[in-house]
């Protein structure tokens, strides 16, 4: 049964009344980083490989998706540039009629090579992440290196037309805190827009505490007495990220603030895990199967029964500021930004 030939269904809204239009596929969990707040030092335990989700697979749940509602698909890992042949999928996904916007989150390492391939593709838009400009401090917050190879993917992403670049910067109290105009100052200078993230309970270790998020307002104040700001005016209700330009017109900063300022009432995005769970919160503490149903000849309405009954209980928001919070099993690296 093809759910896309000739029509389309009505978006899926849950019991909040917001229909599904944002997709995050996490194509791999592993990484090549061990950023401190992320990933263990020690060898982590990633999925075996025949449980990811086959390209062929992500197409056909991509497509179910867009039936449903979705227009926006970001690609997320771990690092999705370490899944093999990645190109191919972003041809096949890029390719499905409804799909207006194809993006992709990667900590750039091995951007710059697959640029060209990726653009061919059908690759719309890119977030690149980086949480300091100096060397020293990148290799003790990724436990690697290679901050100018981060660097050159992002200055050659941007000359190749990935228009609006975005830089993705986590704020951590005592440790890059003191580099937020520093990437104020780089938004300007690079003509990329740098997008401060606040620190979620979702890391590896237990390292997250109220003593080290920097909060929202906080950053925007650090901003706006080095150089003014302004809001933009959101392009769509559900956008995460307040928007700032300089008042002077040079360069657009944002920030997204999911502790102090949760934006749960107008979300509208589901994810799908490397191996095939869907979610509909990163904080969630449930999840849906669908790898399982389809390897075991579910069929595409088996499949979006599952994904409507996944949406319809989707909550009303994350209880991260409620003494009823509970920390998910998952990380962020093996749910997928």
């Amino acid at each position: 049964m093809d759910l896309g030939a000739d029509r389309k269904r009505d978006s899926l809204r849950d019991g909040f009344g917001r229909e599904i239009g944002d997709l995050r596929i996490s194509v791999t969990d592993r990484c090549n980083l061990r950023c401190v707040y992320c990933i263990p030092e020690e060898t982590p335990t990633f999925q075996p490989r025949d449980e990811l989700l086959t390209f062929e697979e992500l197409e056909r749940v991509t497509r179910i998706f867009v039936d449903a509602g979705v227009s926006k698909i970001r690609l997320t890992g771990g690092e999705p540039l370490l899944r093999k042949s990645l190109p191919e999928l972003v041809a096949s996904l890029s390719s499905i009629p409804g799909v207006a916007d194809l993006a992709m989150t990667t900590n750039g390492i091995f951007l710059r090579d697959a640029l060209g391939a990726l653009q061919d593709a059908g690759l719309n838009r890119l977030n690149i992440s980086l949480d300091t400009l100096r060397p020293e401090r990148f290799r003790l917050l990724t436990r690697r290196g290679g901050l100018r190879i981060v660097l050159d993917a992002i200055r050659a992403s941007r000359d190749e037309g990935f228009q609006p670049l975005k830089v993705n910067v986590v704020p951590l109290r005592g440790f890059n805190d003191d580099e937020i105009v520093a990437f104020a100052r780089f938004a300007r200078e690079e003509k990329v827009v740098v997008r401060f993230i606040e620190f979620m309970p979702l890391e590896a270790g237990d390292v997250w505490s109220r003593d080290m998020l920097v909060p929202g307002a906080e950053i925007r104040e650090a901003i706006h007495d080095y150089c003014a700001i302004e809001p933009v005016d959101a392009s769509h209700a559900a956008e995460t990220a307040e928007r700032f330009r300089f008042v002077d017109g040079s360069g657009e900063i944002g920030i997204i603030a999911p502790v102090t300022r949760a934006f749960c009432g107008a979300c509208n995005r589901a994810r799908i895990t490397a191996d095939g769970k869907l979610r509909t919160c990163l904080f969630s503490l449930a999840e849906i199967d669908l790898k399982g149903p389809m390897r075991a000849g579910a069929s595409d309405a088996d499949l979006m029964g599952l994904i409507g009954g996944a949406w319809a209980a989707k909550e009303a928001g994350h209880l991260i500021n409620s003494d009823d919070f509970v920390r998910p099993d998952r990380t962020m690296s093996s749910i997928g930004g």
